[in-house]
Order: structure tokens, then C-alpha cells, then sequence
């Protein structure tokens, strides 16, 4: 199965991949990994971890660069989880640095104000400034940055794509001279859509009490046409996350005039962190990549 040529695509595999338990982090042979990056203010407690291929790209090129970005339920989740390790070591293995990283999380200790929401983001779209700022010292192409990530990652990777400046949600710095849009996205069951769908519990409030809030929240307040490219993975036997929203996110692209063709398989009965969706939606994923992030 071949992923079509458009140049703005939207594609639903309704599989979940890649994703495990916590374990001891490694770098895969032929990979360089740097732990605990500083990629926020000095002062955050949020770090980075760096996978890279081991040696510099041929005379004359660049590597592409890919930020991912774990889930969690925007309360939990860290950046060398064994799905995030293997994300990263598997892109760099195919050529990539990829960026894995904590975010700002809710804390239900903190003041009723005081939310996670849109830090989170920020974080995020610093992540995309930090790979601009240390670019050449990476031998990365920014203008060839993408963005992975799984559940509450998924979403957040999806507001990442679809925000522009003129939403709002861009943060004044650090790094504020470089840009923070990503050339394309692959959005693992992740959930796009809050006004129908339920509370969160990292927002504080419900939809009742804050819709405006939950408007801001939502992927589908964002889209346009200048959307970059998505792949949208999902299990149909997903329990946390409602197949319905990935669903949803693909019949939006359908809909849309800008966007000419989308293509759907369906795995059924297949959980998210099942080994046969990791094997089957892996390839998908690094096809995805090499076809926005490599080719000309």
C-alpha cells in the first residue's frame, strides 16, 4: 500500500503503533543519544532527549529532523518511554535527529488558575525553535522539520501543525526570532475534537464551564487549508481515545476542497499498544516521513 503523492494529505490507518513500557534507555547501533537536554529555559525541569545517526550527512546535505512527543493525558507520560526511545532510535537509524521531550503537565496540586493548557503547547512549538537555533550545529535542514506523538502526544503534535501565529498560541520565547511550524505530522490516536467529546481533567474545568476553553483546545478549530500534511494512525479496539475522533479528523480532510484524496485501512478489533499494530503502522510512519521530509 502506497501513500498517495498530494501535496496536502490526510490518511487513516485505524491501527495505534508503537507504543511499550518504561525501560532502561539505550541508543540502537549506528545512533547517538543525548539525555536531558536544555531546551526550555534554563530554569524548567522539562529536558530533551537527542537521538542522531552516528556519523555526519554526506558532503553537500542535511538531515531532516523530527520532534516527537509522548502522551500521558497532558498529566503524565515522559520523553524516554520505550514507545518514544524506539520512535527516536528508529528515525535516526533512517536518517533523522529526532527530538523527544518533556512538556509542561497538569498538576492537580496547583491552584484551580493555573492549567497546563496552552504551556504545553509553547513547549512544544520551542522544541521546533530550539532545532532551528542549533540547526547547523546538527547538520539538520529546518525547513525540513515534521512532529510525531501518541494520545494527549497526538493531539498536541496535531495543534502543533494546525497553529499559526495568527491563532495566538505562539509563545514569546525563548528563541522567538525562529519560526515553529513543522512540514508535516503523524498524529498516533490522538484526540482532535472537545466540544462534543468529554472533559479533561487538565483543563479544570468542563465543557459547560469553559467552552470557549475547550474551543481554543480543539485541532478542528485551527484547520485550513494551510495545514501541512497528516498521517492519522488509530486502533479500532482503543479504549482510552474513541476511534470516532480519528474518524472524524480524516472525514474533515475528506470534506475540505484543498484536500484531493485520502486513504483509509482498517485493522479491526486491534488495542493500541498490541504488537500487531506496532509491526503493521511502523513502515507507514517512516514512509510518511521520507515522503515530506526527504524527497524533493
Amino acid at each position: 500500500m502506497k501513500l498517495s503523492p498530494t501535496p496536502v494529505l490526510a490518511s487513516i490507518l485505524l491501527t495505534a503503533a508503537l507504543a511499550g513500557p518504561l525501560h532502561a534507555q539505550k541508543a540502537a547501533p549506528g545512533v547517538t543519544l543525548e539525555k536531558d537536554i536544555t531546551y526550555l529555559e534554563p530554569d524548567r525541569k522539562e529536558k530533551a532527549d537527542l537521538y542522531q545517526p552516528a556519523t555526519p550527512p554526506p558532503s553537500g546535505t542535511l538531515y531532516p529532523a523530527v520532534v516527537i512527543i509522548h502522551g500521558g493525558g497532558w498529566t503524565g507520560g515522559v520523553k524516554n518511554a520505550a514507545r518514544e526511545e524506539n520512535i527516536g532510535n528508529t528515525l535516526a537509524t533512517h536518517g533523522y535527529v529526532a527530538l523527544s521531550i518533556d512538556y509542561k503537565l497538569h498538576d492537580p496540586k496547583s491552584p484551580p488558575d493555573q492549567i497546563c493548557w496552552p504551556q504545553n503547547l509553547h513547549d512544544c512549538k520551542t522544541a521546533v525553535r530550539w532545532l532551528h537555533k542549533n540547526a547547523e550545529r546538527l547538520h539538520i535542514d529546518p525547513k525540513r522539520i515534521g512532529a510525531i506523538g501518541g494520545s494527549a502526544g497526538g493531539h498536541l503534535t496535531s495543534m502543533l501543525a494546525v497553529t499559526q501565529a495568527k491563532d495566538g498560541l505562539d509563545p514569546k520565547g525563548p528563541y522567538g526570532e525562529y519560526p515553529c511550524d513543522i512540514k508535516c505530522a503523524v498524529d498516533l490516536y490522538g484526540p482532535i475534537e472537545f466540544l462534543s467529546w468529554k472533559d479533561v481533567a487538565a483543563l479544570r474545568k468542563s465543557r459547560a464551564q469553559a467552552p470557549d476553553l475547550y474551543k481554543q483546545f480543539s485541532v478542528t478549530t485551527y484547520l485550513d487549508k494551510n495545514a501541512p500534511p497528516f498521517l492519522i494512525l488509530h486502533g479500532t479496539a482503543d479504549t482510552t481515545v474513541d476511534v470516532e475522533q480519528s474518524r472524524l479528523f480524516a472525514r474533515l480532510w475528506r470534506r475540505s476542497a484543498w484536500s484531493t484524496r485520502s486513504r483509509s485501512s482498517r485493522v479491526p478489533r486491534t488495542p493500541s499498544t498490541s504488537s500487531r499494530s506496532r509491526r503493521t503502522s511502523a513502515p507507514w510512519c517512516w514512509r510518511f516521513f521520507d515522503k515530506h521530509l526527504k524527497e524533493k
